[in-house]
């Protein structure tokens, strides 16, 4: 595989059990291959620090509200960490340096950041993908509570969630139980990817939203649909060996997709021009 210096880093990072993945390398990997002059080692003793210096202010009690309330006051009091609600859709709010650089992000980024305090000073938490707005919650069962690291580290119970999703959609939603399931390392970065991959194709990056969407697919294999965008990516840029090996393979896969004939054209209109 003829991966960039970065992407094989990243690579050897996911490429092992779950449980093994350095959220916090892998996400800083990421970051390198569009952001290739930082030191991955400076951020990580960042967080080192940061654990620390909220390990020193931990009451003699511990429990989890408590400790979840000395991190808030911590992250958002102390450092000034906050949402990113000017300029949401900046790539640099989904880049771990950039967010401990600048102290702002979007909600699954910063929720990395708490996550990996709370990693360090022994109290686990794991992510919650719920769809539209990132979550965390202890990492314990029957926890009933989540954490809104995007809001200064608000504390959420499950009606709280299910309030919560119907501002984001403008109506009534039903809550799910897989809405709020913890997700798994990998899952945790195919999301980060993907907000990544929405902003570039939002900006007419097809470039960028191909190299998100390599590192996906590198996460899943079997992603096929990324394919087909990567596939209708390569053909807006040109790339028609590119375009027709990931076409055809989606066709191969979803010989019945509703978009199936679409892709056919595109197909036949790269061999009309050979």
């Amino acid at each position: 595989m003829n991966y960039s210096q970065y992407r094989q880093l990243f690579y050897s990072e996911i490429n092992q059990p779950d449980e093994k993945i350095d959220l916090a390398k892998a996400a800083l990997y990421l970051a390198l291959e569009y952001e290739p002059e930082f030191d991955p080692d400076e951020y990580l003793n960042a967080l080192d620090t940061m654990a620390d210096e909220v390990r020193e202010k931990l009451p003699e009690t511990l429990y989890p509200l408590q400790i979840i309330k000395t991190i808030n006051n911590y992250l958002y009091d102390d450092l000034g960490f906050a949402g990113n609600t000017i300029d949401y859709y900046d790539p640099q709010n989904s880049f771990l340096n950039q967010v401990i650089e600048r102290r702002t992000g979007i909600p699954i980024t910063l929720s990395l950041v708490y996550l990996e305090i709370a990693n360090r000073i022994n109290f686990p938490m794991v992510g919650i993908g719920m769809p539209g707005h990132f979550l965390i919650r202890p990492d314990f069962e029957e926890a009933g509570i989540y954490v809104d690291a995007f809001n200064r580290g608000e504390i959420l119970f499950p009606q709280d969630c299910q309030e919560r999703l119907a501002t984001i959609y403008g109506r009534g939603v039903e809550l799910q139980p897989q809405f709020l399931a913890k997700v798994s390392k990998k899952q945790f970065l195919a999301r980060m990817l993907t907000n990544l991959k929405g902003i570039y194709l939002n900006r007419n990056e097809g470039l960028k939203a191909i190299a998100a969407i390599d590192r996906i697919l590198l996460l899943f294999p079997d992603a096929i649909v990324e394919k087909r965008d990567r596939g209708v990516l390569y053909y807006q840029l040109n790339f028609w060996a590119e375009a027709r090996q990931d076409l055809e393979s989606y066709l191969v896969n979803l010989p019945q997709a509703e978009d199936a004939e679409i892709i056919r054209q595109l197909l036949a209109s790269m061999s009309q021009d050979l």
